[in-house]
């Protein structure tokens, strides 16, 4: 897992005066652009980071996002983090799981996960992912999101 601090801009408040939820999917996407430029271990098999095995031949695209909210965020001079690891790999996608919580972990904000598309540039057709991402994404693995049990649409708990 990897954690990144994503600093609270007053501007990032709604009317209610905590963090709106849809600045949470920023967060998200921001964990994940630092977490692809991040220095791959020298055992990787390729320089870089990971945004670098995937050349200018390819884009990633999100094909599905859920986010579980927590607890209301509030503006403050201490940023939230942002936890990001990989939950699965298939051929040509890939699942994060993010936690966004205070820097100890004691207060957990969110809960979500996002499903990324390779696809070719070009075409925009998915492509499958290479050796070496597969490789470091399963360096990268870890526990599935702890989601709260579903409740199904129309039923209440």
């Amino acid at each position: 897992m990897h954690r990144f601090p994503v600093q609270l801009r007053y501007g990032d408040q709604d009317p209610n005066g905590h963090i709106n939820n849809v600045k949470f999917i920023q967060f998200l996407e921001e964990a994940r652009v630092r977490l692809g430029l991040l220095p791959l271990e020298s055992g990787s098999g390729s320089p870089g980071s990971f945004r670098d095995l995937t050349g200018d031949r390819t884009s990633t695209y999100v094909a599905r996002q859920e986010i579980e909210y927590l607890a209301p965020l509030l503006h403050g001079d201490e940023p939230v983090w942002v936890d990001v690891w990989v939950t699965r790999v298939g051929s040509t996608s890939l699942t994060y799981g993010f936690r966004l919580a205070d820097e100890t972990g004691g207060s957990v904000y969110a809960y979500a996960e996002a499903v990324m598309v390779q696809v070719d540039s070009a075409e925009g057709r998915p492509v499958p992912l290479t050796d070496a991402q597969q490789e470091v994404l399963q360096g990268w693995m870890g526990d599935p999101v702890p989601f709260r049990t579903p409740v199904t649409a129309g039923r209440g708990n």
